[in-house]
């Protein structure tokens, strides 16, 4: 039977300076000679497995050992090099893996050396915000993704897109929908483009939600969504063809940079387009005002999902309406933050959405049940906050369901014109909470995860104070 060749000689040159012993030294006690040992740490001889259970033998250890850390470092190298900084420089998964093993120590230097970088720039990107919240202006540049491009300029401006919002109103009036858009909709796509709209099951569209083929126009959606999820996607499909000189000049105004990010931003735009259109803006409006800004309430009347009816408050706000200017977060169980919007730009400077006191966190806690607390910032400015988890597309047996948790926040002024503020009221308390944890001087918070940017560690070998981050 043909010897197992296994090429490891980096592995084996760091356990034997590990041991301290020279190339003459561990040849003689494996008997081979000094220039055979110096082939196998060049890589140009092979291990084979006699030698492999000498080595063992001899020196006493777990054969685990020449495997080493090479490939946890590979993974870090991995993560090194898929910063946008470097996106022109990813090498491939080959040579990654020849860097962690015949340069493990050089390796570690460079994570080491990332890790710091993105250290730095986390507390630069901190004090740029703690400026901003003294009302100092400041401009950090660095290489960004194209999404985080959008991300930024969407969360920085209000979250109403009037062009858009009057098109889908005045489309919808025509459409004569009734109680029944999702009728209504594959009607038009059919009468207008031909388009016939379809159904699949899982195993025919496992990883998708919508696919359009041209060839046989027809849009398939998949069984894994809701009737809601799936009504949305058949909107955004309808306001891509109705509704496109309209989201192309609402596009024209992020001034975005790339044709990436403007098409990640289009995408964007036709999924509010299609929120306008399942909910019109007069009728919404309305409503939200008739019912306090019941969410379920309005979820029944337009049938749409909790996390559309919530969606859609944020974006009422136009200037010059008496809608309520809430603004809005989506989390996942690992803090993970997918959007941020709000009527006026979410406040950062006032409102970070980062403290772990947040309900939004607690919401994981008790699937489905809306959350309300009333929350006051170290400024002593006071917010109502509305959190409920959301599920996502129809899990099959054996996979995880996608489960995030959404916030809406208002400020505490108008909570008498919103069904949830009675009970934000009722127990006359406020959660004490900050922007995050890095930006926050609220001594003893049991919950403090991080030590305050601005305050030296108070470490006293005399005094512990109820977090490990006290501060001065």
């Amino acid at each position: 039977m043909a010897e197992t060749k296994i090429f490891a000689g980096p592995r084996v040159r760091r356990v034997r300076n590990g041991l301290g012993l020279t190339q003459t030294a561990m040849a003689e006690a494996l008997s081979i000679s000094p220039s055979y040992l110096n082939l196998i740490e060049r890589n140009q001889r092979p291990l084979t497995v006699q030698l492999l259970l000498k080595l063992a033998s001899v020196y006493k250890f777990d054969l685990d050992d020449l495997q080493g850390e090479s490939g946890g470092i590979t993974s870090q190298l991995r993560e090194v090099f898929a910063d946008p900084l470097l996106a022109d420089e990813i090498p491939s998964p080959q040579e990654l893996v020849e860097v962690a093993e015949a340069a493990p120590n050089a390796a570690i230097g460079v994570v080491k050396l990332y890790r710091a970088y993105s250290e730095q720039a986390k507390r630069l990107s901190d004090l740029s915000e703690l400026l901003a919240r003294e009302g100092h202006q400041t401009t950090l540049s660095a290489a960004r993704l194209p999404i985080d491009e959008v991300r930024q300029v969407f969360e920085s401006r209000p979250g109403h897109f009037h062009v858009i919002d009057t098109a889908a109103e005045a489309f919808h009036a025509t459409l004569g929908a009734g109680d029944d858009l999702t009728s209504a909709l594959r009607s038009w796509l059919q009468k207008n483009h031909g388009i016939v709209v379809r159904s699949l099951p899982v195993h025919a569209m496992p990883n998708l939600r919508r696919r359009y083929d041209r060839h046989s126009m027809r849009l398939f959606l998949s069984e894994r969504l809701s009737g809601h999820d799936q009504l949305r996607e058949l909107a955004m499909e309808v306001s891509l063809l109705a509704l496109t000189s309209e989201i192309a000049q609402e596009l024209e105004g992020l001034a975005l940079s790339g044709e990436e990010a403007r098409r990640i931003a289009r995408f964007e735009l036709a999924r509010y387009a299609a929120h306008a259109l399942m909910m019109p803006y007069a009728p919404y409006l309305a409503a939200a005002q008739r019912a306090r800004y019941d969410i379920d309430v309005l979820r029944a009347r337009f049938n749409v999902s909790f996390e559309q009816a919530a969606n859609r408050l944020v974006t009422l706000a136009k200037p010059g309406s008496h809608a309520l200017p809430f603004f809005m977060m989506e989390t996942d169980s690992a803090g993970n933050r997918f959007r941020k919007a709000g009527a006026q730009g979410f406040p950062q400077a006032k409102f970070g959405g980062l403290c772990p006191r947040l309900n939004i966190h607690a919401a994981f806690a008790q699937p489905g049940q809306v959350l309300v607390e009333s929350v006051q910032m170290p400024d002593r400015e006071t917010y109502v906050t509305i959190s409920r988890t959301l599920e996502g597309p129809q899990a099959g047996f054996g996979e995880r369901v996608r489960r995030t948790a959404l916030m809406l926040v208002v400020e505490m002024a108008h909570a008498k014109e919103i069904v949830y503020g009675d009970a934000a009221g009722a127990s006359g308390l406020a959660i004490a909470i900050g922007p995050s944890c890095r930006l926050c001087e609220r001594q003893g918070c049991l919950s403090r995860a991080e030590a305050p940017l601005t305050r030296p560690l108070g470490l006293d070998e005399m005094v512990t104070g109820l977090s490990v981050f006290d501060f001065q």
